[in-house]
């Protein structure tokens, strides 16, 4: 659950992009196995550093992007209260990234969210991390890391049609 990584020139001078470098290579290169979880907001370089796993989950009100909707906005429109419309058009909801195969499984959220029943909520990702577990414990740690390595660097790729 992270907003993102400060986009300030003082965080590049304390070396956040080296930071986040060195996490993904660091996780990209681990011989066990990863479940990753997007839990709220999952933004910026900072959910990048945290998402490299065999698996990636996301509770089914969180969002995930490379930006968040403000900044796309702020970018594109120069309005940052065009959030809604860039949330849309970026796709940052678990059912479109499902689709999209950025996601491996949406784990279902008590009615109103999360935060209205912290116990349910971890019943279901319980559930949710031990069957993946499950299936990824037979794999060997070589198996683990070139896995790893194909999905995450099949994130946006695209073909023509």
């Amino acid at each position: 659950d992270t907003p993102g990584a400060y986009p300030g020139l003082g965080a590049e001078e304390r070396g956040q992009a080296e930071a986040i470098a060195r996490n993904l290579k660091e996780m990209a290169g681990l011989a066990t196995p990863i479940v990753c979880v997007v839990t709220g907001e999952g933004g910026s370089g900072g959910a990048l550093a945290i998402g490299v796993g065999n698996r990636v989950l996301m509770l089914e009100h969180a969002i995930y992007s490379v930006i968040s909707p403000e900044g796309c906005a702020a970018i594109l429109w120069g309005d940052a209260a065009k959030a809604p419309e860039a949330a849309q058009l970026m796709r940052v909801t678990a059912p479109d990234l499902l689709r999209l195969g950025v996601i491996d499984a949406i784990v279902r959220e008590p009615a109103g969210g999360a935060h209205r029943n912290w116990a349910e909520t971890t019943a279901h990702l319980r559930v949710a991390l031990s069957d993946h577990l499950w299936e990824l414990r037979s794999k060997s740690g070589e198996e683990l890391v070139e896995e790893r390595y194909d999905r995450f660097r099949r994130i946006g790729v695209f073909e023509e049609a």
